[in-house]
């Protein structure tokens, strides 16, 4: 159980889209208005969980059609998230972005997101405790998850919202806005390079 709490935590903490995004809200639109998005972060990761475990994920991703168009969306919309925290509070080239993307935000961006399944693929196939009782080994890896995702992703928001409250410039603002959406074009292209060696 002890191993598995570990995977957990080094697969979850690592930068991703969703931890990623949620220090992006928090920078860009202060730690309250970031909450919203991160409880859809945690919805849709619960949600992605569920499919995994039921088998349904396994059935769907093993249509390559069917994981080109998820990887499509998932870089499509990532770009777009990218560009609501670059363009927050400003009137800059096509989007205005003064309200914070709310929970159907993060329940989207969990169901699109190649990382999500893998990471509970990963997790629920492996790591085994309780062969015995599969039920109860299921139970236990979502408590066990759950309890690790939670302040984890709690935590990147707090720390991009801590940027938020720095009483720096809007021009230093803008940069850090900057800097994090391009963190989260970083992550897009290298799904998109991660894609492209696997076919």
């Amino acid at each position: 159980m002890l191993t598995f709490a570990a995977a957990v935590l080094f697969l979850i903490i690592t930068p991703g889209p969703g931890v990623l995004s949620a220090a992006g809200m928090g920078s860009a639109y202060g730690f309250r208005p970031g909450l919203r998005y991160v409880l859809g972060l945690f919805l849709g990761s619960n949600l992605v969980g569920l499919t995994v475990i039921s088998g349904v994920a396994a059935i769907v991703l093993s249509v390559p059609v069917i994981r080109v168009v998820l990887m499509g969306a998932s870089v499509a919309y990532l770009t777009y998230l990218a560009a609501r925290i670059a363009f927050a509070g400003s009137r800059i080239a096509f989007i205005e972005a003064k309200t914070p993307p709310g929970v159907m935000a993060g329940v989207l961006l969990q169901i699109i997101n190649p990382k999500a399944y893998a990471v509970n693929t990963t997790l629920f196939a492996g790591f085994a405790f309780a062969p015995e009782n599969l039920v109860f080994e299921t139970a236990a890896k979502l408590v066990i998850m759950n309890a690790i995702w939670i302040p984890i992703h709690l935590g990147w928001l707090w720390a991009g919202a801590s940027l938020h409250r720095l009483n720096i410039s809007e021009a230093g603002h803008r940069r850090i806005n900057y800097l994090m959406a391009a963190s989260m074009l970083v992550v897009v292209a290298l799904a998109i390079l991660s894609g492209l060696n696997t076919e």
